[in-house]
């Protein structure tokens, strides 16, 4: 009962008792995937090839009737292989790389896929809608319109008016008419391109990093000191103005706190970051764009706490320069942790944010 084989006999006489009937494999198969369906189970016949999946429904839409005798025999029979299987193995090089997947490293997967001729197995359109906006785009640009018209409208609408956001206005407009068109596309075609698109995914070497190199640079940069900081940015604005954006889109640092992130969200930095080293943020803060860090702050807290805060600044006098910078960065790694668990989200910096 491992495989469909030629069927013997279409099905069995309901007189026919289960000793005088002679089923092949084919049709006891087709018996137990019967008896599982109609007790409501999920049957992932989706694994099987194409070719046993069409000879399946063939021959249930050839049998009729069974005995209850015959049923229970075969779904016996069923049980005593199953039970008598001790461990069993992928069967094919496809289902081993996904059975091992994060268990060997991405070169050793990524080799022994090109060898054995072995794509990413899953939804292509589930891997493609997963990737960032960033390296959708990439897509976009590089295909004809129709097929980046048949992607976008693959995508859930939040992250197709994303893309179409991040497009050229004449690029969004080309892919949203083309869309219009769509309707005529057949779902093999449909198939085919995202398999299409997958497969460059595959053929791409590894990557050492995640992070692209300007989000490195900005979480980097993100702590170092604002003098360091300012130094480096101007130099990249020298040597690659573009590079130098990308980066400060990445960097986000205390002066950034009312343009970047929520009102509501503020009472988390008292949860997360004790008050002493608030009121060192309090008492050190001297430029302009700091001191309305801390006004954003204070106002979005409760009175009680805004007062004590103060308070404590007060009786804590001066705070060196050095010890305040520390303090603001205690306070913005407090706050890019809360945006990395999800637990808030920081807004895009605007053309105009520094």
């Amino acid at each position: 009962m491992t495989q469909l084989t030629t069927l013997a006999r279409p099905a069995a006489r309901a007189s026919a008792g289960p000793s005088t009937v002679r089923l092949s494999q084919r049709a006891k198969a087709a018996i137990v995937v019967q008896f599982l369906l109609k007790e409501g189970a999920q049957v992932p016949l989706t694994a099987l090839p194409e070719d046993l999946q069409i000879q399946l429904t063939q021959l249930l839409g050839e049998m009729r009737y069974i005995d209850r005798a015959t049923m229970h025999s075969v779904i016996a029979e069923f049980s005593e292989e199953l039970e008598s299987i001790g461990l069993s193995f992928p069967g094919d090089m496809a289902g081993a790389l996904s059975a091992l997947d994060g268990k060997i490293s991405a070169q050793t997967s990524a080799r022994l896929r090109k060898e054995a001729g072995v794509r990413q197995i899953g939804d292509p359109w589930k891997r493609l809608a997963d990737l960032p906006v960033s390296r959708l785009k990439l897509f976009v640009t590089s295909e004809s319109t129709q097929v980046a018209a048949v992607m976008v409208a693959k995508l859930d609408v939040s992250k197709a008016a994303e893309l179409l956001g991040a497009l050229p206005g004449d690029v969004a407009r080309r892919i949203t008419y083309a869309m219009s068109m769509t309707d005529a596309v057949t779902p093999d075609a449909v198939e085919r391109i995202g398999l299409s698109l997958a497969a460059q995914l595959d053929s791409e070497p590894p990557k050492a990093f995640r992070a692209q190199p300007s989000e490195r640079v900005g979480a980097i940069l993100n702590f170092s000191r604002a003098t360091t900081r300012d130094d480096l940015l101007t130099a990249l604005d020298e040597d690659d103005k573009g590079f130098a954006e990308e980066v400060r889109k990445s960097i986000f640092t205390f002066a950034h706190i009312p343009d970047r992130m929520s009102a509501i969200d503020v009472p988390k930095i008292t949860r997360d970051v004790d008050q002493e080293t608030l009121a060192k943020v309090i008492s050190g803060a001297v430029a302009e764009s700091d001191i309305r860090s801390v006004d954003f702050i204070l106002s979005n807290i409760s009175n009680r706490m805004s007062d004590s805060l103060r308070e404590m600044s007060e009786d804590m006098g001066e705070v060196k320069p050095k010890d305040a910078e520390a303090a603001m960065s205690t306070v913005v790694r407090a706050i890019r942790a809360l945006a990395e668990s999800g637990e808030i989200a920081l807004t895009m910096p605007s053309e105009n944010d520094d």
